[in-house]
């Protein structure tokens, strides 16, 4: 179902006859620099500057931080095309069937998947960890929180674009928006649900998750439990979903997002489980407080070496002092 891109909207069960008439294009200069460009470019300097006040939390250094990332967001940026074009692959095809690049490589058309840039982002962040040596589970546990930062404002760059929405619903909070200049349709505004999701989320894994953390990696599992909850149930609700090429499942096709929501939730309840009542993980195996216990040694075997040079100065008497001699008349 389409709608016009730049078409009023309106929440006509809470304000009326209010509408939004904001374009979804901020400045139109060469291929337009849209609104959604400047909620995901919003969302990732607030996701670094709250990683950056976290980080000491989770032992990761400011250089591994901002080495994440510097490549962490052009891949995230490639593998969100790719997840997208992969699963509408149809879409970038010529005349004659043939693969289109340039369509391919045309992200200011739109067609980006969140889900690609968490794959993409997590392979980068785990060679990051290898090559930096770090634990892997303690920079995905602070990572987490800006991919929910992100998430939770880059819904509203859909919002402006007049996508993302769900199905038609008579719900107080439905969303009005125009397919032609006399016809609308009122849907559920499933940005809006997604973003609310993540804020809650990021709010319990910074306020409770966190505080009671056992074992890194704790953090990264919560987040997909929780965003794959709250993933399949809006993408239950939406129009525009990816489907898995023209598999079906009891009858239906089956959508991507939902699938790997599914498997997500699953895998992530299993992982929470075995570690924190299998393995029972406490947290002085957590990277941070490794780190705290190696530094404490260093310190104490400085300081105890110090005091082991003092004794001995002290022992041998003041620099250029000769031992006392208590015969100095040589008699017998």
């Amino acid at each position: 179902m389409s709608v016009l891109k730049d078409s009023p909207i309106s929440f006509p069960g809470l304000f009326g006859d209010w509408q939004f008439t904001a374009s979804s294009k901020a400045l139109n200069i060469g291929n337009g620099v849209y609104w959604y460009g400047i909620f995901i470019a919003l969302g990732l300097l607030l996701a670094v500057w709250v990683c950056m006040g976290q980080r000491k939390k989770y032992g990761i250094s400011e250089d591994n931080l901002l080495d994440a990332v510097l490549w962490g967001i052009p891949t995230g940026i490639i593998g969100a095309r790719l997840y997208y074009v992969i699963f509408y692959l149809d879409l970038f095809k010529n005349s004659d069937g043939s693969f289109s690049f340039s369509k391919a490589i045309s992200i200011w058309d739109g067609g980006l998947a969140i889900y690609g840039t968490v794959i993409a982002a997590f392979i980068t962040v785990y060679v990051l960890s290898r090559v930096k040596k770090f634990k892997l589970g303690a920079l995905t546990d602070l990572c987490v929180m800006g991919l929910l930062i992100g998430q939770a404002v880059g819904r509203w760059g859909n919002f402006m674009n007049r996508e993302a929405f769900g199905g038609e619903t008579t719900l107080p909070w439905r969303m009005r928006l125009w397919t032609s200049a006399t016809a609308y349709i009122e849907v559920h505004p499933t940005f809006f649900y997604e973003s609310l999701w993540n804020v809650i989320g990021l709010l319990l894994i910074v306020f409770v998750v966190s505080k009671a953390r056992r074992f890194d990696g704790e953090n990264t599992w919560f987040y997909f439990l929780w965003y794959g909850l709250g993933r399949f149930w809006v993408e239950g609700l939406r129009t525009d979903s990816l489907y898995l090429f023209d598999w079906q499942l009891f009858g239906q096709p089956i959508r991507v997002s939902q699938l790997l929501s599914a498997v997500m939730v699953l895998v992530s309840i299993f992982v929470l489980f075995y570690f924190i009542k299998i393995k029972k993980r406490s947290p002085d195996t957590l990277y941070v407080n490794q780190l705290k216990a190696a530094q404490e040694s260093i310190a104490g075997e400085a300081a105890k070496a110090k005091d082991t040079v003092a004794e001995t100065a002290e022992a041998k008497g003041p620099v250029g002092e000769k031992p006392e001699d208590n015969n100095p008349t040589g008699e017998e």
